[in-house]
């Protein structure tokens, strides 16, 4: 059989296939960790090649052409099959092997899964893991991930969620900020308090806290001058220099509330804790590299 693509040749269809999905050279460029120009480079050789236009560009938009569109259809599906043979291939493997892409949280990534990954190299030096740290939900598919850690299992029967622990969550503030404010006796002393918002990534509204009363589980609305989104180190860091309270995972502030950098407030309505799992697609056959790791960060976290 000869040959009909070359290397080059099919990056630029993967960089095309980004470009339109992100609906942009830069967006695609960034996934790709390679520069705008390199993208538009990309699409001017399939667009020679194929003798059509595959994108209409203005200043402001950029979006298909009808046959860029035809196109794109089927080059996502032959893609999806390369993984698909690859995932097939790897499954039957007997020593663990090849690139594992996980995407995760950054705090769960900061503190709970980096630091383990050199025993997981140590066990599997074969394995080549590439992390991606967003709190946004990623397409398996059209992204090429193998495995993603999210707060909750979504409610996709295309998708097996394996639980991986129940994080316990705790209100904190820095000695400062206690100095100046008071320290809550009761939750109603919050409303007097500067709470900090963090805003959940999926629908941009402030995160309820939840604390337990008497037994009953209880989510309550606080408020105060700062709101962060995306990334909850930043409210975090905001606790530690004295800008309010917050509530977070205890695993994020253990170093801090052990030093006394910061001090766990209202322990007796403590207790309530959110959930992390571990997603990946339905396969019938999944690589040997993600079984192992799936077994080794079960292992390590539970």
């Amino acid at each position: 059989m000869s040959r009909q693509f070359d290397d080059l040749l099919l990056g630029s269809i993967e960089l095309f296939c980004s470009t339109a999905e992100l609906g942009s050279f830069t967006a695609a460029a960034t996934a790709a960790a390679v520069t705008p120009a390199a993208v538009s480079r990309a699409i001017s050789r399939l667009e020679a090649r194929l003798g059509v236009r595959l994108f209409v560009r203005t200043t402001r938009t950029l979006h298909l052409t009808d046959p860029g569109k035809e196109y794109y259809e089927q080059c996502r599906g032959a893609l999806h099959q390369l993984v698909e043979a690859e995932r097939l291939v790897t499954g039957r493997q007997s020593t663990p092997s090849g690139v594992l892409r996980i995407s995760m949280p950054t705090p769960y990534g900061h503190y709970r899964v980096l630091p383990l990954l050199p025993e997981f190299s140590r066990r599997y030096p074969d394995v080549r893991v590439e992390v991606h740290l967003s709190n946004r939900n990623v397409d398996f598919g059209d992204e090429g991930f193998d495995l993603a850690i999210r707060g909750r299992a979504p409610a996709d029967s295309t998708m097996i969620a394996r639980a991986l622990e129940d994080a316990e969550l705790v209100v904190v503030g820095a000695p400062s900020y206690l100095q100046r404010a008071g320290v809550p006796a009761t939750l109603d002393d919050l409303a007097a308090h500067n709470c900090i918002q963090f805003a959940l990534p999926s629908t941009g509204r402030d995160i309820p806290w939840l604390f337990r009363v008497g037994g009953e589980d209880v989510e309550l609305q606080t408020s105060g001058l700062y709101g962060c989104a995306e990334d909850i180190l930043g409210a975090v860091t905001l606790a530690r220099a004295g800008g309010g309270l917050f509530q977070t995972y205890r695993f994020i502030v253990a170093a801090d509330l052990r030093d006394g950098r910061l001090a766990e407030l209202l322990p007796a309505h403590g207790g309530r804790s959110r959930p992390f799992c571990l997603l990946y697609p339905h396969a019938r056959h999944v690589a040997l590299r993600v079984r192992v790791f799936v077994d080794f960060l079960i292992e390590q976290l539970r």
